[in-house]
């Protein structure tokens, strides 16, 4: 079972603290709705959370509906004294807001948490963003909120604005994606188009996501382990490099294998969530463990001589989202 621990060391009564050296925060880097809305993810994940769990979640949906406009956009970095750094956008930030929120509203145990997540997502859903990714992230909050509310009308559409989005992927096997390149959390591209898909009745659109997450999970391993795309990405045609590996292409996939799983019964995709899990407890290109037990906390990226050991927010969120899968064998 994931642990909080180290979640809990790098949050505050305002929100969680985007970097650490080794497993302390540095609170000179604040705070971002990026890694506040994951936070909100993880902890609605919980079906029976602690109280202390549960008192996170309170304070990442609080920060979120304090970094939102009364247009539906979102602040991404507050300084430690408490000052936004930017103006309100619909970057990766303002998507990922409403997968926290959509996630909250979807999931949480807590009425109260569930009744206001739902009407900040309701606030920002009606935006759109140029950026797929952002796209991707938002489509799985919508996602989130249709399989507890069906009849959601802005969740429907932002889900299916999502997929398109997207795009359509190159039929060729060797390259099954719709990008010429794969960035960064490439597998919730693949998993907001399954969910859309699945959600909206669309048996070739649910086609196109498995196909596009096969191909995914091929191409990210190596002698039957995980080997995911560095944090340079990969394009189409040019040298796959190996390092430096980020525990967010290990999560995301690990989502969207779950989501697969899920939708369609097929036990080859719970053998990718194990895999994910593997990469994190040291089944990965060097044999080494991605997370730190003494603290709970996960490291920020696998170089070719070893872990980074600083253990900031994304990486500890990846872990435990990585790990919160594990409940499916248990």
């Amino acid at each position: 079972m994931p642990s909080f621990a180290h979640l809990a060391r790098l949050s505050d009564d305002t929100g969680l603290f985007e970097h650490a050296r080794h497993a302390i925060a540095r609170r000179e880097h604040g705070y971002c709705t990026d890694d506040v809305a994951r936070g909100l993810v993880v902890t609605s994940r919980e079906p029976e959370p602690t109280e202390a769990v549960l008192r996170l979640a309170e304070r990442y949906l609080a920060f979120l509906t304090h970094a939102q406009d009364d247009r539906g956009a979102f602040h991404n970095r507050l300084g430690h004294d408490r000052r936004w750094a930017d103006r309100p956008g619909l970057g990766d930030w303002w998507g990922r807001a409403l997968w926290g929120l959509g996630t909250a509203a979807g999931r949480s145990p807590a009425p109260w948490i569930r009744e206001e997540a739902l009407v900040a997502f309701g606030a920002g859903a009606a935006r759109r963003s140029p950026a797929p990714h952002a796209m991707a992230f938002a489509g799985l909050g919508a996602a989130e909120v249709l399989r507890r509310h069906p009849g959601h009308a802005a969740a429907a559409a932002l889900l299916a604005d999502a997929a398109e989005a997207v795009g359509i992927p190159d039929p060729n096997p060797r390259w099954t994606w719709p990008q010429q390149r794969l960035t960064y959390a490439n597998g919730a591209l693949a998993e907001v188009v399954i969910a859309a898909g699945q959600l909206g009745d669309d048996g070739p659109l649910l086609g196109t996501g498995l196909r596009m997450l096969a191909w995914l999970r091929h191409v990210q391993l190596l002698d039957g382990r995980l080997s995911v795309v560095p944090a340079g990405g990969w394009r189409r045609g040019a040298v796959r490099l190996r390092h430096d590996q980020q525990p967010i292409e290990v999560a995301a996939l690990a989502d969207a294998c779950a989501t697969a799983a899920t939708v369609t019964g097929d036990p080859v995709w719970d053998v990718g969530v194990r895999q994910a899990v593997g990469w994190f407890l040291g089944d990965n290109d060097v044999g080494t463990p991605m997370w730190d037990p003494a603290t709970g906390g996960g490291y920020d990226g696998l170089t070719p001589h070893g872990p980074n050991l600083n253990q900031g927010a994304e990486s500890t969120l990846a872990l435990i989202s990585t790990l919160q899968h594990a409940r499916r064998w248990s």
